[in-house]
């Protein structure tokens, strides 16, 4: 019998989550990049569980020099929310401080001459609201979901320049 206090690790299912500008592991186009339009691009899901109270999404270049950069925090999406639009933002969800210092999408922007960098944008199902501002860091974000996770899915842009 578990203790009352321990946690049961639970595996999180897979969400399916694409973009109609670019496909998986293929280039992101410049409209979306921090000096091309910086539009955050449009994506869309599928395979939330039932039980999922709350959508996060996350968009991270795993290859900048510093190490991962935050392009985009997007937390309090509604569990039945099946995407976002080009430049836009489900309702009530709330745009958290990327690491240019701004609230909402910048888009890629990485060294000149630097190969492709991946951006990957990663949806996070919660079993509860976690009540994010717009001031919650992508690190305290990533901390406090562990635990929260019922699915989560991925899809991944390249850009170079």
């Amino acid at each position: 019998m578990p203790n009352p206090g321990s946690h049961v690790q639970r595996t999180p299912v897979r969400a399916e989550v694409r973009s109609t500008a670019f496909s998986d592991h293929t280039t992101i186009p410049d409209r979306y990049s921090y000096d091309g339009g910086n539009v955050s691009p449009p994506l869309e899901w599928h395979g939330i569980p039932d039980g999922a109270v709350e959508l996060v999404l996350l968009c991270e270049d795993l290859d900048a020099p510093g190490g991962a950069f935050t392009h985009w925090v997007l937390t309090g999406i509604a569990p039945t929310t099946t995407g976002v639009g080009a430049g836009a933002s489900p309702p009530k969800a709330v745009a958290g401080r990327n690491d240019f210092g701004e609230i909402g999408w910048s888009g890629p922007r990485p060294p000149v001459g630097d190969g492709p960098h991946r951006y990957f944008f990663r949806l996070y199902a919660l079993d509860r609201s976690l009540g994010f501002t717009e001031e919650t860091s992508a690190d305290v974000v990533r901390s406090d979901i562990t635990e929260h996770v019922l699915a989560s899915g991925t899809v991944v842009g390249l850009f170079a320049r």
